[in-house]
């Protein structure tokens, strides 16, 4: 547990308590726990039974809303589908998860045409499943609560890197976040040689939000010892990772640390199926992330040339998609 640190938002000692504690964890692993954190409980259960319902519907329900085609952002996702480890240039076999996913699309509608492909990619259509609207709107209400949570954790970020505590603001207005549920069902054959339930890689955005349950195969953190760490999932809590931009923010003093989830064991004797709903909080797609100031030491450069946040997450997305 000590690896994975747990920070209660409601830490009675106050906000630049709990800011230190981010800004350590931030530049050890990228990676920890929060409690305290004030999100809506009948809205995240809500959100988490919608999508448990959902990827228990027959294949042919869920192919309705399917990925239009290879490297399209938002829809469904089969198992094999997509191929983590490929972010980071590695030739892996295909991830053992099923996924939906959708994007801003679905609370901010374009009044122009896409600016540039950047745009069009982080703005482009929700497909959605046949059969009503409890799942939408289930999943579009855990959206927006994510959102409202990663906008408190991201001034405790400002606060950490001795920032005024809404300086990240004006980068979050019109977020280009995404939603993903995803499934890693029961193993029905024995996987390849390198193959995982979600291969090795980091995120791409700013933070990521998780809500993960406590089953086999589950997510592990590589940390600076060169090992696996396992990230526990506790009640009413959230995992959240910094992801590359925010390391490229900080010019590499946090860390998007690589992460993987794991195969379970084939002799359980019991259901070894995961659930998780990651929430990738992404910056505005037209914001531009250049190096912080207060991340440029006297007599130091940035070592990234700037970069956009629409552009930075087209690139990165497909790169993952499994070339059939």
């Amino acid at each position: 547990m000590s690896f994975i640190p747990v920070i209660d938002l409601s830490d009675p000692r106050g906000s630049r308590a709990i800011a230190d504690a981010i800004g350590r964890t931030c530049r050890e692993t990228g990676f920890f726990l929060i409690t305290g954190h004030g999100a809506d409980r009948a809205v995240v259960q809500r959100g988490w039974d919608a999508a448990r319902a959902y990827f228990d519907r027959p294949l042919d329900e869920k192919l309705s809303a399917v990925m239009p085609y290879p490297g399209y952002p938002y829809g469904y996702s089969p198992v094999k589908g997509e191929t983590l480890a490929a972010s980071l240039g590695q030739t892996k076999p295909a991830d053992l998860k099923e996924t939906f996913s959708f994007g801003p699309s679905a609370f901010q509608r374009l009044d122009h045409k896409p600016a540039d492909d950047a745009e069009a990619f982080v703005f482009s259509a929700n497909p959605w499943p046949l059969g009503g609207d409890e799942f939408r709107v289930a999943t579009q209400a855990y959206y927006r609560e994510m959102s409202a949570l990663a906008g408190r954790v991201m001034r405790f970020f400002a606060l950490a890197l001795d920032l005024e505590e809404t300086y990240f603001d004006r980068f979050i207005d019109h977020e280009a976040s995404a939603l993903r549920l995803l499934n890693y069902p029961d193993l029905t054959e024995d996987p390849v040689p390198g193959q995982l339930r979600a291969g090795e890689h980091s995120d791409y955005g700013s933070i990521t939000i998780l809500m993960q349950e406590d089953a086999p195969g589950g997510l592990e953190v590589l940390g600076l010892d060169g090992q696996w760490h396992r990230v526990p999932a506790i009640p009413d809590s959230f995992v959240i990772n910094i992801g590359d931009l925010m390391q490229r923010w900080t010019n590499d003093q946090w860390k998007s640390t690589l992460h993987r989830v794991t195969i379970p064991p084939r002799d359980l004797g019991r259901s070894a199926r995961r659930q998780s709903m990651a929430f990738f909080h992404q910056p505005n797609w037209d914001a531009e992330i250049a190096c912080i100031p207060t991340c440029l030491r006297e007599g130091e450069t940035a070592k990234y040339p700037p970069v956009g946040s629409g552009e930075y997450l087209a690139s990165k997305f497909r790169s993952t998609v499994v070339k059939m």
